[in-house]
């Protein structure tokens, strides 16, 4: 029989063992109260009704008047439908006779004689009913009594039933639980011997044959999983071996684990005697193992020299965590991750680095030649537009202005382009100096303050006053100033305003410029300070080089500033940049 099922029969027949003792307790309450109510309803009333009589003729002289006689009258009538008791009617009809008398007789004594005898038909008739209330009081009490003992029984035997429940029923439950939960914990601790035996046809015997063949598919699969994990770290070592970046393991205590065999090579040590040894211990050995124990591993690659030609490798290193499930209480687990070492890989990027470096140079010399005729090209353009030289037509003058444009914009890329070039190779000269910010924010706006006027931009400065002297190439801040203006005026909207906030915060001098144009998405914030990265243009506006940013950023943090960009799209665009402050 299954669980359900037993419970549901017990339960119902616990239901069914209330009901009847509910039942019997309910029939002997009725009864009682039955009994309590007839000896109200009719021997009190009774009792009443004599009384009332007894007061008429002890209280009113004799002949009785109108109104006592009406008062006796109306007492004896509701006495004479109030008749219960054996002879109580013969009593209630002798009374009855004797008043009939006093209503027909005028003699004083003959009235004083029948009133006497009226007295004594009422003690009769109260006799009658105190007698019979006392017997009814006494079957009363045998009632209840009678209630009393058996309500006593049957509760004795509903508590026998209920006590017998609660002892069997917990032990019916717990104990198969108990069982259930020991058999769980020898299997975490991996004892798949472990088997439950209940010889039950509920639901526990089908728990307990599931888990018996749950423990048995853990043990056959123990024992495969070794060979299939044997199998499978000989082949993970296989790949490791035969890849061509060198890779060090490092266990949890950081002794080494493994090396393969590009390591070997590149570290000029063998597998065998560095295997089991910590990687504090090799310091000297190398000075890639100085870069991993000191936590000092760059950002960018190494230069090592090997075989008498430079080299670069780019340092990775990653912690392996694994999951570890651990008892907080007694049949609690918790998931935490447990560090089970390290893993270094050298990889070589020399191919990528000397790839760069070519085109690196390949752009420097591209734009130092590039550069000389370009200018040439603006000086001649500046002499066809002298207007001593011959004047041209409308169309032609229009041709000389794009043609002036575009070798604008040619010579502006060129210079970006070598910027960027001595930014790359680490080539870049700085000329430092003591300057007021005033200055660099001045410089700036006389470049943008003719191409601002012409598309009815304000420039407006906020600076703050007594501001300290900065230590920055004054030439190379205003670019960026003179960068991040045009860029404000290129999306900002006609008869609008650029303002440009400089303040002293901390131990920088802080120059912001704030345009109220389209702004900038957030998807694309990050990418700004890229090289060659471009917001996608909506057709309105001309899109740049791509570099000026990234530039400005080289420029900023070769000086030991920062720069940043704060915008939200509908709100315009605020770039931000420091400068350290002169100590």
């Amino acid at each position: 029989m299954k669980i359900k099922t037993r419970l549901r029969a017990g339960f119902a027949f616990l239901f069914i063992v209330f009901i009847f003792f509910g039942a019997t307790a309910l029939w002997y309450i009725q009864r009682i109260s039955a009994d309590s109510k007839l000896i109200l309803k009719n021997n009190y009333e009774t009792l009443t009704y004599t009384r009332g009589m007894r007061v008429i003729l002890d209280q009113s002289p004799l002949p009785l008047n109108s109104q006592s006689f009406a008062a006796f009258n109306g007492q004896l009538t509701r006495q004479e439908h109030n008749v219960t008791e054996p002879g109580e009617r013969i009593a209630t009809a002798d009374l009855r006779h004797r008043f009939e008398q006093i209503a027909s007789n005028q003699q004083q004594d003959s009235l004083q004689q029948v009133a006497r005898l009226m007295r004594v038909d009422l003690q009769k008739i109260e006799e009658i009913n105190l007698a019979a209330i006392l017997k009814k009081n006494q079957a009363a009490r045998a009632s209840a009594s009678q209630a009393l003992t058996a309500l006593g029984f049957i509760g004795g035997f509903v508590f026998l039933i209920l006590l017998s429940f609660s002892v069997n029923f917990p032990d019916f439950i717990d104990q198969p639980l108990q069982s259930l939960l020991t058999g769980i914990r020898e299997i975490t601790e991996k004892n798949y011997s472990q088997r439950l035996d209940f010889e039950r046809d509920d639901e526990f015997g089908q728990v307990a044959k599931a888990f018996n063949r749950m423990a048995l598919q853990l043990s056959e699969w123990e024992g495969s999983n070794t060979a299939q994990l044997k199998s499978e770290k000989l082949r993970i070592e296989t790949i490791i071996e035969q890849m061509q970046d060198a890779i060090i393991g490092l266990d949890e205590a950081g002794k080494i684990l493994f090396i393969n065999k590009a390591a070997e090579q590149l570290l000029g040590i063998h597998k065998q005697a560095v295997t089991g040894i910590p990687i504090t211990g090799l310091e000297q050995r190398h000075e890639m193992f100085g870069f991993i124990t000191g936590n000092r591993i760059p950002a960018g690659p190494v230069e090592v020299a090997a075989g008498g030609k430079k080299k670069y490798y780019k340092i990775e290193t990653r912690e392996i965590a694994v999951p570890n499930y651990k008892a907080i209480q007694e049949g609690e687990l918790h998931k935490a991750t447990l560090t089970a070492g390290r893993v270094i890989v050298f990889k070589n990027v020399t191919e990528f680095v000397e790839r760069d470096d070519a085109k690196t140079n390949f752009i420097a010399t591209v734009s130092h030649e590039l550069k000389t005729p370009i200018s040439s090209i603006k000086m001649s353009l500046s002499l066809l537009q002298d207007k001593r030289i011959g004047t041209w037509n409308q169309e032609q003058e229009e041709l000389l202005q794009q043609i002036h444009a575009d070798n604008d914009r040619l010579l502006k890329l060129t210079g970006e382009l070598l910027n960027m070039a001595q930014a790359e190779t680490g080539k870049l000269q700085l000329n430092f100096a003591r300057e007021t910010p005033a200055k660099i924010v001045d410089y700036a706006f006389n470049l943008v303050r003719f191409a601002a006027e012409q598309k009815g931009v304000r420039l407006e400065l906020d600076a703050a006053s007594n501001l300290p002297m900065v230590w920055a190439d004054v030439e190379k801040t205003a670019w960026v100033m003179v960068n991040l203006l045009s860029n404000a005026l290129r999306y900002s909207p006609e008869d609008s305003v650029i303002k440009v906030t400089v303040i002293h915060q901390a131990n920088n001098v802080v120059f912001s410029v704030q345009d109220f144009g389209k702004g900038i998405e957030e998807q694309y914030q990050q990418h700004l300070f890229d090289r060659y990265f471009q917001v996608p243009q909506d057709g309105q506006n001309k899109a740049g080089t791509g570099l000026g940013l990234a530039i400005s950023k080289d420029f900023i943090e070769a000086q030991s500033g920062t720069i940043k960009v704060e915008s939200k799209p509908g709100e315009g665009s605020k770039f931000t940049f420091t400068l350290p402050v002169v100590q």
